[in-house]
Parts: C-alpha cells; structure tokens; sequence
C-alpha cells in the first residue's frame, strides 16, 4: 500500500471509492474492523462505555504475540494501559467522549508493521493519536509518514536516539526517555565526583554509536577530556587494551549485556578493575544478567568468580520505571500505589519495566485531547474533536501543540516534553555483591543529581581518580644530612683555622720559616674554600629559588676550582723550589723567593679563571630539571610519584668538564713528578714530597672514586650529595693534616732536628796521646746547604779526581827532605795542611780545587818543606832515612787511607762512620799511631 506522503510533505487524501462500493463498505464495515489483521478493538478487559458516548480512536501499534521476543513488552503494559483508561473514563475526564484504544500487532516486523498501520488507516475509523511504537526500526518508519496523516505519535517503549531528530520526526513523542537522555546524567555524575578525563569503549552498533556521539557533543565544552574512543565489534580486548596504555581510569561503556560479559573479562585479564578503576555502562540490562552470560564467559577462560570481580563496584545508568517519591500522582494515587494495582491486575503476565510509561502516556494522550477540545470550544469554528480526519491539517496542528504543553506529574515523575523528548528521572545502580544496588538519580526537569546517603561504595577509601595521578615532587636534599655534613664541613673550617692560627703565630720560627708561611696560608685559603663549597653543593629547590639555585650552580663550580688550585698549587709551587735548588748541576747560588712563588701560582689561578669564564660567558651552566619515571606512592594512595632533579647542566657539559680535569689532571702529574724528583731530600721543613705523594694519591683515588660513584647516583641527591662533601672533606682534611700536623708535632717535640740533613754526615775521629779535639762545620746557610747537596751529581766526577790528587800527595811526599827537623814539621804540621787539603769545602768553589790548595800550601810555606831542620836532630841517620823507600812505603800507607777515608763518604764511598783510617797492618806502632781526626759535619738549612 503506498503511502499517501512524499518527499516529507501531506499527500492528498485518497479518493472516495464509487457509490455502489460506498454501500458494500458499509454494510461490510463491522465485519472488516473484526477481521483486520491485528485488530483488537478496545483495551483487553475494559469496561465497554454505553453506546450514546461518542468515542476517541486511538491506534495501538505494539508487539504483541508470543514468537516475539518484544512481545512481552506489549503484553506487559496492557494492564497498565487499562488502568489507566478505567480511572480516565471514572473521572469522566473526556466526558462525553471516551478513549477507544484499538490494538494492532506489529510482531516487531517493518513489513507486518507498516501493513498494520495502513490497514488501520484504510479500515479502522479515524484516529486522533497514535500510541505506541517498541520496535526502533519499524517506529521510525512509521513516525516519519505521520506528518502527512496529521497524526501524533506516542511512544511509551522506542529509546532509540535516531527518533530524536525533530526535523525528520516532528510528530513524534514518547514517554519513556531516549538512550541520549542518560547523557546528561552522566555529566551530572562526572562532574559530582570530579572526573574529568575519561576514555568510550563502544560496540559498533548504531543505537550504542548514537549514543556516544552525543556524549561526545554534551561533554564538549564541559572541561571534561575524552581521551581515548575506542569501539569493537567482537573481541574487546585490544580496545580495553589501548584504554589501559592512554591511562584511563572512567570508562564509559555502551554495549549490550552480552558483549558486557566480554568486555569484564578482558578488563579482569588486564587488570583494569578495583580501586583504581571506574566502569559506567548501560542499566537496561537483563535482571542477573551476568548469570545469563557466564557460560559463555567460561568458554573464554573466564571464570565466573573472576567476571563476578571485575564487575564489582560498575555504575549502571537507566530510566528510573517508576518514581521513588511518595507523592500523589494524576491519578490520585501514589506510583506505589499504582505498582501494587498494576501487579494485581497483571495475574499471570510478565511485568514489564515499560508499564509505568505506558501509564502515563495514556494520561498524556487523554490530557492532550481534553486540551485540543478546550482550544476547539474556545474557537469561533465550532467544530468537534471527532470530526477530525487524515486531511484536517488545523486539528492535527492543534493536538500537536497541546501535546508540547504537556506537564503532570506521573507515575514515572514529572511528564514533560523538550522538543518531543521526554524530560524524565534517571537512575543510578551499582553492582555490589552481586546484586545492583540503586544509588542514586538525575532528575532532568530540574538538572539535579541525588546520591543516596552510603549507598554509593567505592572498592577504595576515596572514589577513583580519572587518571593517574602524577604527584612531580623535586627530590631534596635530606635536611638531617644536609645538617650533619654541615657540622663537619664546619668542623673542618675551625682545624683549618686552627692550622691558620698556628702558620701565622710561628711564621718567625725557623721549621716555619723554612717551610714558606705565605705558601702554607695559601694551602689553607684553599681548603677553606673546598670546605665552603659544600654548604653551596647542598642548596637545592627546597632551600632557595630557582633563580638563586642557577646563580649557586655557577658560584660553586667557582669556589671549588679555586680552591683546589690554591692548595695544590701553593704546594706544587713549594716543591719546585725544592726541586729547582737540589736540581741545580751548576752549583750556583739560587735564591727563589716567596714572592716568585705566587707569581706561579697566580699564573695556575689565571689559567682557572680563563676557563671559567670562557665557560661562563659562551655556554653557561642552567638550571635543569630531570623527570624520573613514576613510582608508586609509599603510603598506599592512588597517585604515582614523578621525581624531579634538579642539576646543573649546559649544552656542551661534557666538553668543559673534560678541559678542566685535563687541567686539574696535568696538575696533579705535575705535583707528583716534583714529588718523585725531590724525594731524596730529607730535610723535613724543606722537602714536603712524602706528603705531598700521600696527599695526591689519596685525593686522585678519592676523586675517581667519587665521580663514578656520584654519577651513577644521579637520581638520588642525598646519595650524590653525601659522597661528594665526604669527598672534599676527606681530600681537604686529609691535604690540611699531612702538611700541618707532621710541623706541629715536630715544633713541639724537637724543633731543631728537622732543620739538620739527616744524610750529609761523616766523621774522622783522631786519637792523640792525652786529648781528644773534635772540629765540627757549624751550620751553613740555606745556599750552601743547596751546594752541598749538589755535590751528589758530582760523584762521577771527583772519582776521577782521586787518582790526581794521590798522585800529587805521592810527589809532595817524595820531594820531603829526610832531616830530622823536617820529619817533626810533617808529624806536627803536615796534618793541618792535610785538613786544608780534605776540607770539602774548598772543593765546592772549583773543580780544580785540590790541585789549587796543594799549590797554594807549596808557594806560601817552600822554606818549612824543604829548609826547615830540628835543632836537635843534626846527624842523619841512614836508618832514619825518611826518603828511603821503606819509609816512603810507610808514610803512603799511613796519608793515602787518610785521604781516602775523609774524602770518599762526600762521593759515596766509604762509610764515614768509620772512626779511623784503615793502616797498613804491618807498620809499626809509630806509624799506626795516626794524628787527632777530624769531624767533618754539614748542617741542613
């Protein structure tokens, strides 16, 4: 049959059949309204009204039969709808007329139903309403031809949002509210809890994608993130997946109970359920749904127990059936009343959740009649409501404005339209212990949500967060360390003091003198500055600005590079001074003084503060913070835990770090270099080598532990902040203790013998008959005691030297005349001039100073050497012969061991412990009697 309207415009009327047929339909009428397909005539069990009452056609369009499955719909609200049209008509509401609701079954089928409706059209008498409409797919083929009938659809059971599109279907209504209509609750609930970021998961079916688009538009502009959609036809699991990758913690799920099954499964797989996680998804379901699905849950490996735990806690959305305030409706009655009327009367049909709004839209419908027939009395046109037809395009217009006007409050609450869709009352469930459990409501007129008092329970202390909650929380220095360190930082200042005190009230000293006060004030200048640096080290985000944090980055870097260049610097520059005197092959007089030595060390301090400034001004250091991955909260809370720290960076770190360790490196080799040529120097208030190798290896060994250790503590700052003041206390300390305590003990104790070389020292000792003369060399100057030390390097060279002189000492000898007198002159003055000839110190001015003196003895004293005779010794005895070569032999024997064992421990020969010259064993006792030795002994500085 075709419909009478095209293109969404009233069709003309169909033409009247010709006057024989008119007749035949007449006569043939009762029989066809008895025989149309889907007929019913009157509601079920209504009182038939008495033949004078004009009636009000109503077309009933609903499911009906049993082989449907919507079919209980329509069986379920047929004792409401009787209700309803038994207190209408006992209240006389429409008097004279009265309702005459005339059924027809649709089975659910667009063919069946369209067929229904035009029979109705064609058969029936003329219908003001239709009421009606449980099947999305044949209600919205019907509502959209309804405009060219000129009648107004209600529809107590049609929730698909497709029917709100008031361009397509104007002459649409229903009761019960759309799927859309949860919308604004879920806003409502959003908002109550402060959720502001959450994440649709929807099955690709267009009822359910319908929904969410309009979530979408009615969360737009509402400070609300959707962060992820995702959608699944059969397997959730890859959607619930990606849910879980972007974070999201409120899912708002749109999907029939079967695949709600699935989808806890997955969630239960993936862990998305419990405390942290909040699941909002359609309340329409099936009463025990869960029972209904769990076998096949279980064909998954799902059980039951494990579907049953993801579920908990899930907040299901639904049109409220029936309204929970114990307030008097239309009717008279109370919503509990009518429930318990409505159970009575169904007897043995099914309940349907639909009956509350199929008893309100019958009140509706009455209610918008009654005010079309108002509206038609108040006109001049005098016309009836039951003269209307298809083509009354003015009565159509007039029920469709008097249903927009429609406001009462009903069984279901307050019934009032929007743009045809019903403003209604919304529900909150959630599944505790296995049963749903009502926790709340939305009332749309008002735009009210009401969470029922501790109904409502959260599988936490507090309702879930929307999202991970990422707490950036700046690591710090603990301020217990930070305290500690401080107080031995400060501990170490005071002995630096302490040395500092006792430098300067000794500096006249001659142990202090020796060992260069002003360097010594310098090496604690620098270790006071490493000590300073570490209160800087431990200023972090917690104590000062970020501002001030970036300035503190480049001051420490400062303090510290300074002060270790002064201290080691200030002791490098001393070595060398040591090296430069002990060093020097020439002999010459060297005097370095102090002020040469801060010209060194102001030249290493120089080349300090080129770098860092080149530093400073190209590619300064910044202030960097450094986010960690997130870590669970340690006290339990659903929040992570991002850890921030700051450091102290550049764009090219790398580079300046390496120029200044290969500085401070050279450094330091530079230090140990001096160290290892001066270590042979033993005099203690000069040579500081040993310390200063102890001091360099402990501070080399400290620091590379330090640096390993300290970058691989970078995300722990009291760690790294621990090891590095340990680091500069133990260095600094440790620098400090190894040059100061060492003179301390000594000025205490014994000043004088760290002044004296502990290895220049020879002796000759020379026995007379009665006495026992000593003759020592005091202590020299600072210069000579460099000369004497020279004389080691000279050791190759005087050995040389030894055969020359001995052959010089053998021609003396045998030019000696063999008087008597001569021989007491050699037995009385020839070891005197013996002495001049062994005095180390006439050896140090010449290389040929030997030769010289023996010269020297022979121009000033010829007459005593070959003239001089004892008066007492005249005759010349042959036995007495002094030339004679028994005596020549004697004599060598006696003056050659004298000679060699004075001179050789200047050289490295013979041990100058050795009190007295080895003698030829068979001389005689009168030339083994030698003369009075010696003690030749040299002083350090």
């Amino acid at each position: 049959m075709a419909s009478p309207r095209s293109s969404g415009q009233p069709g003309p009327p169909p033409p009247p059949p010709p006057p024989p047929a008119r007749l035949l339909l007449l006569l043939l009428l009762p029989l066809l309204l008895l025989l149309a397909p889907g007929a019913w005539g009157w509601a079920r069990g209504a009182p038939r009204p008495p033949p004078s009452s004009p009636p009000l056609s109503i077309m009933g369009l609903m499911p009906l039969t049993k082989e449907v499955a919507k079919g209980s719909i329509g069986r379920g609200v047929l004792p409401a709808v009787e209700l309803a049209i038994e207190q209408i008509r006992n209240e006389s509401l429409l008097r004279p007329y009265f309702l005459d609701l005339r059924l027809y079954d649709t089975e659910c089928d667009n063919a069946k139903g369209l067929k229904a409706f035009y029979d109705a059209i064609k058969y029936g008498p003329n219908h003001l309403m239709v009421f009606g409409g449980v099947c999305p797919s044949v209600t919205s083929i019907i509502a959209e031809s309804l405009q060219g009938w000129n009648l107004v659809q209600l529809s107590f059971a049609a929730t698909t949002p497709v029917l709100a599109d008031k361009k397509k279907y104007p002459y649409f209504f229903r009761t019960v509210p759309s799927d859309n209509a949860v919308n604004p609750a879920i806003l409502k609930l959003l908002k109550h809890y402060q959720w502001k970021r959450v994440g649709t998961l929807t099955q690709d079916v267009q009822r359910f994608s319908e929904v969410r688009n309009d979530l979408t538009g009615v969360l737009y502009g509402e400070d609300i993130e959707i962060s992820d959609t995702e959608s699944f036809s059969n397997d959730p699991c890859t959607s619930v997946k990606k849910l879980k990758g972007n974070d999201v913690r409120i899912i708002l799920g749109q999907f029939d109970q079967n695949m709600a099954a699935k989808v806890f499964c997955c969630a239960y797989e993936e862990n998305m359920y419990g405390s942290k996680y909040q699941w909002i998804i359609p309340g329409w379901y099936d009463p025990s749904w869960w029972e209904q699905v769990h076998v096949e849950a279980n064909s998954s490996r799902c059980l039951r127990k494990n579907l049953l735990a993801a579920m908990e806690g899930y907040i299901g959305v639904d049109f409220e059936p029936l309204s929970s305030k114990q307030i008097k409706t239309i009717s008279g009655k109370t919503p509990q009343q009518y429930e318990r009327e409505y159970n009575n009367k169904r007897s043995g049909v099914g309940p349907s959740k639909f009956h509350g709004y199929a008893y309100d839209g019958i009140w509706v419908i009455a209610k918008t009649l009654q005010r079309a027939m108002e509206t038609l009395h108040a006109s001049s046109r005098h016309q009836r409501i039951q003269d209307f037809n298809y083509t009354d395009h003015t009565l159509g217009r007039i029920i469709l404005n008097a249903m927009n006007e429609t406001n009462f409050f009903g069984v279901t609450g307050q019934v009032v339209f929007r743009n045809g869709e019903r403003m209604g009352t919304i529900k909150f469930t959630q599944f505790q212990d296995s049963r749903e459990v009502k926790v709340g409501e939305y009332n749309a007129v008002a735009d009210t949500l009401e969470i029922i008092n501790d109904t409502i329970r959260f599988q936490g202390s507090e309702p879930p967060k929307d999202k991970t909650i990422i707490l950036e929380q700046l690591r710090k220095i603990s301020l217990p360390l930070y305290s500690i360190l401080s107080a031995l930082t400060i501990l170490g200042m005071i002995m630096a003091s302490a040395f500092l005190f006792f430098n300067i009230k000794n500096r006249n000293q001659k142990l202090i003198k020796m060992s260069s006060p002003y360097m010594n004030n310098l090496i604690i200048l620098g270790g006071m500055l490493s000590y300073a640096s570490i209160f800087l080290f431990g200023l972090d985000g917690s104590f000062v600005s970020e501002k001030t944090f970036e300035t503190l980055c480049t001051v420490r870097t400062w303090i510290l590079t300074v002060g270790y260049t002064t201290a080691f610097g200030a002791m490098f520059a001393k070595t060398w001074r040591v090296h430069a005197i002990f060093k020097n092959v020439k002999m010459k007089k060297k005097i370095i003084k102090d002020q040469k030595l801060l010209v060194i060390v102001g030249g290493m301090l120089l080349i300090d503060l080129c770098i860092l400034i080149c530093w400073q001004a190209v590619d300064p250091l910044r202030r960097t913070v450094e986010k960690y991955s997130m870590e669970p909260d340690p006290a339990g809370r659903d929040i992570s835990i991002r850890p921030l720290l700051e450091h102290c960076e550049n764009t090219h770190m790398t580079i300046w770090l390496g120029i200044v360790y290969a500085y401070k490196g050279l450094l330091m080799l530079f230090g140990c270099f001096l160290a290892w040529e001066t270590r042979n120097v033993s005099i203690p208030a000069l040579n500081d080598s040993k310390y200063i190798g102890m001091s360099v290896y402990n501070v080399g060994i400290m620091c590379i532990i330090g640096a390993a250790v300290s970058f691989l503590t970078r995300d722990q700052p009291n760690v790294q902040f621990c090891i590095v003041a340990l680091v500069i206390i133990f260095c600094s300390t440790i620098t400090l203790c190894l040059v100061f305590v060492p003179k301390l003990i000594t000025l205490r104790t014994n000043p004088d013998a760290a002044t004296q070389n502990r290895r220049f020292q020879f002796t000759q000792n020379q026995k007379k008959e009665d006495s026992k003369t000593s003759t020592s060399v005091t202590s020299v100057n600072q210069a000579s005691t460099s000369r004497l030390e020279g004389l080691q390097s000279e050791n190759h060279r005087l050995r040389m030297k030894i055969t020359e002189l001995d052959k010089d000492l053998e021609e003396v000898t045998m030019q000696l005349q063999d008087t008597p007198e001569k021989t007491t002159y050699i037995k009385q003055n020839h070891y005197q001039e013996l002495n001049d000839i062994l005095n180390l110190g006439n050896y140090t001015e010449s290389t040929d100073g030997g030769k010289a003196i023996l010269k020297n003895h022979l121009d000033q004293n010829p007459q005593l050497q070959w003239n001089t005779t004892e008066p007492s010794r005249t005759c010349k005895d042959p036995v007495e012969d002094i030339n004679s070569p028994e005596h020549i032999q004697r004599r060598l024997s006696l003056q050659l061991p004298i000679l060699h064992h004075a001179y050789l421990p200047s050289i490295g020969g013979v041990d100058a412990s050795c009190v007295s010259p080895c003698v030829s064993p068979t001389a005689s006792p009168r030339h083994r009697h030698v003369p009075p030795s010696f003690r030749v002994m040299v002083s350090g500085l």
